[in-house]
């Protein structure tokens, strides 16, 4: 009798623990995630399995965009380099872990075709096609040679070449081809004998007319042409890239004015810019770490006001910069005719204004040390309010816009994009690290072509007056 008992007994506990095992992974969600700080260990650890989980196996670069593949991104790839350092420092991969995958993505970089061909080659001069195809690693279709793309992927390249500092075979080759990679881009090609960089090139019909002028992204990109020992460009390239600067109050904030935010931060995941000036900044008594975080405070001041009366905005939801969008129509909304957009740079300040009541998670989570308590009760509020619908598998989709959901789709609550984007994923995680730690800073702090660009620009003060790097 007692057997049978004990039997049923055991049973039981059986069956309650195989019903834990299916039910606990089917609820872990909104209510797996019980306060703040979980909430932001998630966060951090969510983004960087997108890198480490959706990397192309054939040729190691990251996707542009996941579920929907189209093609891989050299500036997600950069990202992605520079997020396998987060992931060991965290614990979430080894050290060899990383490395290899490193070595891997670097190997396939250098040996990977170049040439002036229209179609054939991943690049040419040292810089790659903005996009590539999956598996074999092409340029896609009639895609430009990008110089700000290369020299994102350029910037993860180094922060791998200053990380990875040991005595091991394959640490030692990481650093031999990231230095060979660096080298190798022609940045004074790419300048066209012009005073401004032109932003790409095609193999079709040349140079791209759009020219890199400041302010922007690509502040990075113009600091890594000045460091380099091989092809860098003019040391007065500084001064010309300053010239179109455009300082202006925008929602009682004065600063550089540039619309989108992902302009305010790309270059800053890499560079700490706290406490160190270039002239222009030396008259503004700031530095660009401020001016980005007043761009930040004015962007979130606008959506508070939110003078189309877009739905969702307020202090705890905002944030306008590139990202997906719900679709390319018209739509009547309060009277008036609203424009929406599919991928477009949104933003807002004195040059324009970009916003069809699209709100994107990265533009809080890139700007996350600059205004920390704002920008992470945003993501808090963006999660609380839309749950996993928004917040899944690798962290938050691209983006939502619960206006186009009342005009266009039955008054539902809201719509969100299905994707997770590379180069919207990278700032979340990064700069969230940046903010906990000063991990990418620090390790940037210690490459010799950051600091000679930096100085070759003009930059002084801070933490740059205490490391001596002789200009090459």
């Amino acid at each position: 009798m007692r057997l049978r008992i004990c039997y049923v007994h055991i049973k039981k506990a059986f069956f309650i623990a195989v019903l834990f095992t299916v039910l606990i992974p089917l609820c872990a969600g909104e209510g797996s995630i019980k306060n703040r700080e979980h909430f932001r260990e998630e966060l951090k650890q969510r983004t960087f399995n997108f890198f480490w989980e959706q990397m192309d196996e054939q040729t190691y670069q990251i996707p542009d965009r996941y579920p929907t593949k189209t093609f891989t991104s050299i500036a997600a790839t950069g990202y992605g380099l520079t997020s396998y350092i987060v992931g060991i420092e965290n614990g979430y991969i080894s050290r060899e872990e990383g490395s290899q995958r490193v070595l891997n993505t670097l190997r396939w970089l250098a040996d990977s075709k170049q040439g002036p061909q229209k179609s054939g080659t991943t690049g040419y001069k040292g810089f790659y096609y903005h996009f590539l195809t999956y598996k074999n690693g092409k340029r896609f279709k009639d895609t430009e040679l990008s110089t700000i793309d290369t020299g994102l992927l350029m910037a993860g390249i180094l922060s791998c070449q200053s990380y990875f500092e040991g005595q091991s075979k394959v640490e030692r080759e990481i650093r031999k081809l990231a230095d060979f990679l660096y080298r190798r881009v022609q940045w004074d090609w790419a300048m066209n004998d012009e005073k401004w960089m032109s932003m790409g090139w095609r193999p079709e019909r040349g140079f791209i007319k759009a020219q890199w002028k400041g302010y922007n992204e690509a502040m990075i990109l113009i600091i890594m042409a000045l460091g380099s020992p091989t092809h860098p460009i003019y040391k007065k390239a500084w001064d010309a890239w300053c010239e179109s600067y455009q300082w202006d109050t925008f929602y009682s904030f004065p600063h550089i004015n540039f619309s989108p935010l992902f302009g305010h931060q790309y270059s800053h995941m890499y560079i700490d810019f706290r406490g160190i000036q270039d002239q222009f900044m030396k008259e503004k008594e700031i530095d660009y770490f401020e001016n980005s975080k007043r761009a930040t405070l004015s962007n979130r001041a606008y959506c508070i006001d939110n003078p189309k009366d877009f739905k969702g905005y307020g202090p705890h939801i905002w944030g306008l910069t590139a990202c997906d969008g719900p679709s390319h129509k018209k739509y009547l909304y309060r009277g008036d005719t609203i424009q929406f957009f599919t991928y477009r740079a949104r933003g807002a300040s004195t040059r324009h204004i970009i916003d069809d009541g699209t709100i994107a998670p990265t533009a809080a989570g890139g700007s996350i040390p600059f205004a920390p308590d704002k920008c992470l009760n945003a993501l808090y509020a963006m999660y609380k309010t839309y749950g996993d619908d928004l917040f899944n598998k690798y962290g938050f989709k691209d983006s939502f816009n619960p206006t186009y959901a009342k005009v266009a789709m039955n008054d539902q609550q809201v719509w969100i994009n299905k994707d997770y984007l590379g180069i919207d994923q990278g700032p979340i995680l990064i700069q969230l690290e940046n903010y906990e730690s000063g991990l990418i800073w620090n390790i940037m702090k210690k490459n010799a072509y950051i600091i000679n660009g930096l100085k070759r620009a003009g930059f002084k003060g801070g933490w740059l007056n205490e490391i001596n790097h002789e200009d090459k």
